[in-house]
């Protein structure tokens, strides 16, 4: 049984290496960026190790080097990552034979590859295999994170600012396939990029963690109004 665990988590963390290898450019530039904004190495690397969320800890360095508030801390945090509640509820519907305790634990380490990964894997989703999934593109995030701190400092300024570019070329690349799919993503996109330019020129003294925020809940809010979800067959 031991031995069944054990293989169980080798697949897992095969199926999260190619996530790992992803994450390390991009943990590594976020290093980068979190040192730039005034955090400190060692406290770069525990926000990673302690959020795992790429867009989040953007924005929060974001708001810290620019002296931000906790309410907008708080509140730009749960709007950016709130969709990760949604996926954990989910893949609960996989995890129906774990504790309470278990499905916690594989919550903290659900992202939107990992999601993937772990929603569409042929692979029964036991609790080896999700630790696995997780365990192996976390550790990536973290020394990505601590690489970029550490040695981010050594790099050329005009270096350092090219390998922020990873950070952007992520989120293209997990919202044009989104918005090559669905023209309700594409319309949300668009008010977003329109309210967060509009709020660049015509209220600069408004922090860029409220802009954030308004952005985001003001597109959800279009687009839901706009394009109502249709209930399928039998709902």
């Amino acid at each position: 049984m031991e031995l069944n665990r054990i293989k169980q988590f080798k697949r897992g963390a095969l199926l999260g290496l190619p996530i790992a290898l992803g994450y390390l450019p991009v943990s590594f530039a976020f290093g980068i960026k979190a040192v730039a904004n005034g955090i400190a190495p060692i406290w770069s690397i525990i926000i990673s190790m302690t959020n795992l969320t790429s867009a989040g800890q953007v924005a929060a360095a974001d708001i810290i080097g620019a002296s931000g508030t906790y309410a907008e801390m708080a509140l730009t945090t749960l709007v950016i990552n709130a969709r990760y509640m949604l996926m954990s509820i989910s893949l609960t519907q996989k995890m129906r034979k774990f504790s309470m305790g278990k499905k916690l634990a594989a919550a903290f380490g659900v992202t939107d590859e990992i999601f993937i990964v772990a929603s569409t894997t042929p692979y029964e989703l036991t609790f080896p295999l999700m630790l696995g999934l997780i365990a192996v593109p976390y550790i990536g995030w973290t020394v990505g994170t601590a690489l970029g701190s550490f040695a981010g400092g050594l790099l050329p300024e005009y270096l350092a600012r090219a390998m922020e570019i990873s950070l952007y070329a992520m989120f293209i690349a997990i919202i044009v396939p989104a918005v090559k799919r669905d023209i309700k993503i594409l319309f949300a996109v668009a008010v977003a990029v329109a309210i967060s330019a509009a709020m660049y020129f015509l209220a600069p003294f408004i922090s860029s963690g409220w802009v954030i925020i308004i952005a985001a809940v003001t597109a959800s809010a279009l687009g839901a109004t706009f394009f109502p979800r249709k209930a399928a067959d039998g709902e």
